[in-house]
């Protein structure tokens, strides 16, 4: 009874269709087969057997037919019991394959993203997902509110974007640590935005980062890991763009490299900030934000929903407090970088 209760969601229309195609002799319209495989992929993402929904619509197609029951009926009831047995094989087989796929899948994933095979039989086992790794090669990687993993419906969502917009054009896209990966052929420039723009849809505002094309078949691995160094670059910085490019982020793996000197320069540059009333952070927003606003005296202030001659007397207390001036094109690259080295290191909040 209960499978009957949850199959007959899909069975929507399906009687009102036998009764008219039989009365007539028709054959079904473009708009009742589009219905059918709606609610036959409805039916598969909500994780119902094949075997079921076949025997519910031959069940029903019984209880359809016209005329008193007879040999037609008798016919469909050995009908639904040998497709019933078929589907049940069918299935179990198909389980065994899918488990099976995906083990090898996931193996490859893992070895193809942390490089820890050879490459030259890593570069043989990628044809079969559709990857040359002669080519040079490029990686997005997207993560949101939740994490995902191969199957759910966002990263689906996504793949079925990609395909209708694609086809099969040597993508791959996967899923690691609850993020969604898109390995892309290099010159493809076009699949990975695309592929971010999805991914940011379908998070709900997630975000994304695109590694640079790298080449062989270690450029995989090389490229994963700028996407992925590029999203802690971004937690770390407090950057909220849907979508990040490693390239554009170049800049700051280099000033953090040298964590000693940029750790002398925060407490050399904004260390006086810390006797102001209020402590240093009030005055290191100012600045964040007025070098994100391009210097720009009006923007900085209504970001910070501040008048002008407010933003103007914390930008005066900074230039008594530590001597450089930020308006002064001369002192303004020493406090920038400080103020990039204080979001990196997280200070104040953490002690240099």
């Amino acid at each position: 009874m209960a499978d009957r209760v949850v199959t007959e969601r899909f069975l929507e229309g399906y009687a009102e269709i036998l009764t008219e195609v039989a009365a007539l002799g028709r054959r079904l319209t473009r708009a009742e087969i589009e219905s059918r495989r709606a609610l036959g992929e409805q039916a598969a993402e909500a994780g119902h057997s094949l075997r079921t929904l076949v025997g519910a619509h031959l069940s029903a197609a019984r209880e359809a037919w016209p005329g008193p029951a007879g040999s037609a009926d008798g016919a469909l009831a050995v009908v639904q019991q040998v497709v019933d047995a078929f589907a049940e094989g069918y299935e179990r087989a198909q389980r065994l394959a899918v488990r099976q796929e995906e083990a090898v899948r996931r193996e490859f994933i893992d070895d193809l993203l942390y490089g820890r095979s050879d490459l030259g039989r890593l570069a043989e086992r990628a044809e079969r997902f559709g990857l040359r790794l002669s080519q040079a090669h490029a990686v997005a990687v997207a993560r949101g509110p939740a994490a995902y993993e191969e199957g759910d419906p966002v990263p689906r969502r996504v793949e079925r974007a990609l395909l209708a917009r694609f086809g099969h054009r040597d993508v791959l896209l996967t899923t690691k640590d609850g993020r969604m990966l898109c390995v892309a052929p290099g010159h493809e420039e076009e699949i990975l935005p695309y592929f971010a723009e999805q991914a940011h849809t379908a998070t709900g505002g997630g975000q994304v980062a695109i590694g640079r094309a790298q080449p062989g078949p270690g450029g995989v691995v090389q490229s994963y890991e700028e996407a992925l160094n590029a999203l802690e670059m971004a937690e770390r910085l407090g950057l909220d763009e849907p979508v990040l490019r490693a390239a554009d982020l170049l800049v700051y793996p280099v000033l953090a490299r040298d964590r000693q000197a940029m750790a002398d320069l925060v407490r050399q540059a904004l260390g006086p900030l810390t006797t102001a009333r209020g402590g240093a952070r009030p005055l290191l927003d100012t600045l964040t934000v007025y070098f994100d606003s391009g210097c720009v005296g009006a923007v900085t202030a209504r970001r910070l929903s501040l008048s002008v001659r407010a933003l103007t007397y914390r930008l005066e207390r900074i230039h008594q407090l530590t001597g450089a001036d930020p308006a002064d094109p001369a002192h303004r690259y020493m406090l920038q970088t400080a103020v990039i080295g204080a979001r990196l290191l997280g200070w104040p909040d953490q002690e240099l």
